[in-house]
């Protein structure tokens, strides 16, 4: 099946996004890349602004399956899968092309929290945060709220120190905080 024009503009623009940023990925390129015409990505997208939150918006849904299917993936019980949250970011940041999490640096570009796209990559952070809830309160947790928001930050932090660093390590060494945060916390 191919492609419609729309899904190859969203994936072209998530691509060069993610690989150059967003102030400086401007719409010239993006219609090159994707060999597009202007007309066409204004027949689908009233903004640069509109085509972002797209990008974001399939980033969204391509990482969320990404995620969940890693981590079962690599873990039976609750604990192993919050875990292998942490495994699995490891590996990501290995990959060849690691340029840091997409939604972390639209935060950085675009920082007004009624922007549309910063809401979007809010949408993204509150579905990890409430997937390792929801992992936490399968594995008994009593306060799975306030250590969702533990782990999370660990896990934000790691992303940003890789992407930073150039380093993969950061992932295992947050998995092993998580891990006494974990200890006192699974029954």
């Amino acid at each position: 099946m191919t492609a419609s024009r729309r899904d190859q503009l969203v994936q072209t623009a998530v691509d060069l996004f993610y690989s150059n940023g967003y102030h400086a990925t401007g719409i010239e390129k993006i219609l090159t890349a994707a060999g597009v015409s202007k007309p066409t990505l204004y027949r689908h997208f009233n903004s640069k602004d509109e085509l972002i939150v797209a990008a974001l918006q399939k980033w969204d849904e391509d990482s969320r399956t990404w995620l969940e299917e890693e981590v079962q993936k690599r873990g039976g019980t609750p604990r192993e899968r919050l875990l292998a949250v942490f495994d699995t970011y490891h590996d990501w940041f290995r990959e060849e092309g690691f340029q840091g999490c997409m939604f972390i640096n639209a935060i950085v570009e675009y920082p007004e929290q009624e922007n549309p796209i910063h809401v979007a990559t809010l949408e993204h952070k509150h579905f990890v945060t409430a997937y390792m809830r929801n992992l936490l309160r399968e594995g008994g947790a009593a306060d799975a709220d306030e250590l969702a928001d533990q782990l999370m930050i660990l896990l934000e932090g790691a992303i940003v120190t890789a992407h930073a660093n150039g380093r993969s390590d950061p992932a295992q060494r947050a998995r092993s905080m998580a891990e006494k945060i974990l200890d006192g916390a699974l029954s």
